[in-house]
């Protein structure tokens, strides 16, 4: 399987994507109560809203570097070589970013939403990582069956 156009488009929109993300997170598990973690993960100004929230935040930014991170760097790896091993890893990173994005939408959505205004929350700060986790999903699927797009 070589990689395509399409496949270097999603491993760089993946990238553009994802880097952020992983900044904030990285800014979760070294400062998790500072003001700048606070800012960048809920919203100018804003506090946790409670314990909970808190350690659903620490508990996603772990995960994204537990999981989604090295599922990420290594099925981008895969796919630009044209291993079908790849290809799995990338499509599961784009199921993780599906899978926690609709849990985000429902719990965050009444206190990022407000803050950060329509277009950056649908865009960036939900929109985005549901776009490119669907895409990545079905575009691996699509490869791995042996479908050249």
């Amino acid at each position: 399987m070589q990689a395509t156009l399409v496949t270097w488009a999603l491993v760089g929109f993946g990238v553009v994507t994802l880097i952020p993300l992983f900044v904030a997170q990285v800014s979760m598990l070294t400062r998790p109560d500072s003001k700048e973690t606070r800012n960048l993960l809920i919203g100018k100004g804003e506090d946790w809203r409670n314990k909970t929230h808190f350690r659903m935040s620490l508990g996603a930014a772990w995960a994204d570097w537990l999981f989604l991170a090295p599922l990420f760097v290594a099925g981008s790896v895969g796919v630009l070589l044209g291993q079908s091993w790849g290809y799995i890893l990338f499509g599961a990173a784009g199921a993780c970013s599906l899978y926690i994005n609709v849990i985000l939408y429902f719990t965050e959505k009444e206190y990022v939403y407000p803050t950060r205004g329509p277009l950056r929350y649908f865009t960036y700060y939900w929109g985005f990582f549901v776009l490119w986790g669907a895409s990545a999903l079905v575009y691996s699927v699509v490869r791995v069956a042996g479908i050249v797009v």
